[in-house]
């Protein structure tokens, strides 16, 4: 499939300016064209664990490339450090690109980042990116509604900021409705066992998916009385998302995407391509 010109959209990354962009959740392919442009004319990409090495790559090759992923109990820089250095970069002039999995705004940190960089008179652009609630779930074959099965979704952080697991379990536990669970695989079991205390059946059917949307993809499907043992017993590990509500008694009959080996090809386009006219730094 050819690619459009995109020399009519809006320009390219500008010295001076941070672009907050959604990388999605781990296929390379479900980056916006948007954000193919700024990474492609980027002079600095900042970016975490969870993006493709495919959109990194897209970068001009005399670009820096600055790693400050967040793994449990192992993050490059704090965020607080993370905030200072896009300042720094911006001050300096650079085309800076803030590359985030998912979605900036959702589970990402963007908006705090956001918040020190317009105190510091930077200013900000914001691509919205393919969250993982939709990317992972769709790659799963769960809808996240359906008009038999859940007429609401509810996202949440399996962590409070302070570690602690603190959620509004009522609202959480809440029949005709789907709850995706961000972060919250390490704490599975108190995770289910609230939801049971909270009002859901112990049957509600419930799924944990590793590496949603890439060829590493796992799928653990059970239910809330014995997810976490299934869990357990694949060996389950983050980066995974938890999908609890009727929706998953779908899995796995609308199930289209077989993960396996990657396909040979690069999924996105290389720099010969009319997406990254936008490096010309004139």
């Amino acid at each position: 499939m050819s690619l459009p010109d995109l020399s009519s959209f809006r320009p390219g990354p500008l010295p001076g300016h941070v672009y907050l962009v959604g990388a999605g959740p781990g296929d390379p392919e479900l980056l916006t064209l948007r954000g193919v442009r700024l990474v492609a004319g980027a002079d600095v990409i900042v970016y975490d664990n969870l993006v493709a090495p495919a959109i990194i790559d897209l970068a001009p090759a005399a670009s820096e490339r600055i790693y400050v992923g967040k793994k449990a109990a192992d993050h490059t820089l704090p965020q607080d450090e993370i905030n200072a250095l896009l300042v720094r970069l911006a001050r300096v002039g650079k085309r800076v690109v803030r590359l985030k999995g998912g979605d900036p705004f959702i589970f990402g940190r963007g908006g705090e980042e956001m918040e020190d960089l317009l105190e510091a008179g930077i200013t900000v652009e914001v691509v919205p990116g393919v969250t993982a609630a939709a990317g992972v779930a769709a790659y799963a074959g769960i809808p996240l509604t359906h008009r038999d099965h859940a007429q609401s979704v509810v996202l949440t952080t399996g962590f409070m900021k302070d570690g602690a697991l603190d959620l509004d379990w009522p609202l959480l536990a809440h029949r005709g409705q789907t709850l995706v669970i961000y972060m919250g695989v390490s704490r599975l079991a108190e995770i289910c066992a609230q939801l049971v205390a909270h009002g859901l059946p112990a049957t509600t059917p419930a799924a944990v998916i590793e590496r949603g949307t890439t060829h590493a993809q796992r799928v653990a499907r059970a239910d809330l009385a014995t997810l976490a043992d299934e869990v357990l017993r694949q060996g389950i590990r983050p980066p995974s998302l938890t999908v609890v509500g009727d929706v998953v008694s779908l899995y796995p009959r609308l199930t289209w995407f077989q993960p396996g080996e990657p396909p040979p090809s690069s999924p996105l386009p290389h720099a010969g391509c009319a997406i990254v006219h936008s490096n010309n730094k004139d």
